[in-house]
């Protein structure tokens, strides 16, 4: 039966969910506070990840957070306040990091991201969609032994978890990446991996959802909600007030403040991600990460984009430029013959990640609410999960049996 629904959050989580939604019939409308055009969704690296196998909450990272937290150019940073949010967020990240937590989620990690690399190659094959996609792999480059060391042992369970993953030395490296400096020591190649170009998938995803029908209400802001019998009757926003028989948040770094207009918490904290992009050919062919320095390398459509840090801050947008330089800096390090320019670093513009405490999504029902469901909390994740947590979504929504068992992703699971 057709519904009326409402999704708050215009992002690739949103458009993703639209996607599904209206292909089940289903009239939907998207309510974004933005225009649409900037923001998480575009910045990031368009990297699709079943490699990426070990949640963000991973034992040894509150040490090396404590370790960077002075350093201005660091690649992961928490900012300390006195904000209860906060407060709750660090507690229940630190409960998490736990190597028993992180082995539990390592299958489920990978098998949404599996899922989500198939629906984008299902897209890609659709007559609606022209957009750049390679399935190349994913280059993890190391600099030193101990790099290497650590990266090889996710490999290997990558590998037992039905990965395909070659460790390469620095010669059989430089034969596949040989713009790869010689100071880089060697590479773990993911081959599960693929990439894209995020900017060029959301502009034809918004086209194609306004051919469908689909409803963008942009740079309109959600005020409060109506509330009646457990049911939002309707969302009241700064444009005025939408009636809907379904709403879904999927607001990223905006949905705990959004839910706690309904007496919900979801504890969701903004981990602030740069990007760089060089229109210049650099010849780098492979997407790549740069272990010790946490930065992506991505050749896109017509360039190259350097990605990186992880700032846990509040909700601001102010580029710190020390961490762009420190981007820059390391990317010149790893590649021959590499130049970033001043203008290019001026040009630089960052994207709010929304991080859940133990690095899986919250993806379901609130329990107490008929007709509220809520996707967010994808980290890093984002681009790569976008399809499998709309089709998850819509699954949800129509009663559907999911594509795989959303019980890891309980929105209420630290209530």
């Amino acid at each position: 039966m057709s519904k009326k629904i409402v999704v708050i959050g215009g992002g690739i989580i949103g458009l993703c969910t639209a996607y599904y939604l209206q292909k089940e019939a289903h009239e939907v409308i998207i309510v974004d506070q933005s225009n649409c055009a900037s923001g998480a969704s575009y910045v990031n690296a368009g990297l699709i990840t079943p490699s990426h196998i070990i949640s963000l909450a991973a034992p040894g990272i509150i040490t090396k957070g404590m370790k960077w937290m002075f350093n201005s150019s660091s690649p992961f940073y928490v900012k300390p306040r006195l904000n209860y949010d906060f407060l709750q967020w660090t507690w229940l990240f630190k409960k998490s990091a736990t190597q028993q937590k992180v082995t539990r989620s390592i299958p489920v990690i990978r098998d949404i991201n599996l899922l989500s690399r198939k629906l984008y190659e299902e897209m890609k094959a659709d007559k609606g969609f022209n957009f750049f996609h390679q399935h190349r792999g994913l280059l993890m480059l190391y600099a030193t032994d101990k790099g290497g060391e650590e990266e090889w042992k996710v490999g290997k369970k990558a590998i037992e978890c039905g990965l395909k993953v070659n460790h390469l030395s620095q010669e059989e490296l430089q034969e596949l990446e040989p713009r790869v400096n010689s100071k880089v020591k060697g590479a773990v190649h993911y081959l599960s991996d693929a990439h894209m170009t995020p900017n060029e998938f959301m502009q034809q995803m918004k086209t194609y959802l306004l051919h469908k029908g689909v409803v963008f209400k942009t740079e309109t802001e959600v005020l409060d909600f109506t509330l009646q019998s457990n049911s939002i009757q309707s969302i009241q926003t700064t444009q005025g007030e939408i009636y809907a028989d379904q709403v879904v948040i999927a607001a990223g770094a905006w949905t705990q403040n959004l839910v706690k207009k309904l007496q919900v918490n979801i504890p969701i904290q903004a981990g602030k991600g740069y990007r760089i992009d060089v229109k210049n050919e650099t010849e780098i062919s492979i997407p790549s990460i740069l272990i010790e320095a946490k930065v992506a390398v991505t050749p896109m459509k017509s360039f190259t984009r350097f990605a990186g840090t992880m700032e846990i801050g509040g909700i601001n947008h102010r580029i710190n430029p020390k961490r762009v330089a420190a981007i820059a800096k390391a990317a010149e390090k790893y590649y021959s013959n590499l130049k970033i320019s001043t203008e290019e670093k001026e040009l630089a513009q960052c994207g709010l990640r929304p991080c859940s405490p133990d690095g899986l999504p919250f993806i379901g029902r609130v329990s107490g609410y008929k007709n509220l469901t809520v996707a967010a909390g994808h980290a890093m994740m984002g681009w790569s999960l976008g399809p499998a947590t709309g089709k998850l979504v819509t699954q949800i929504i129509s009663n559907q049996k999911t594509s795989m068992d959303i019980a890891p992703f309980a929105v209420e699971r630290f209530s």
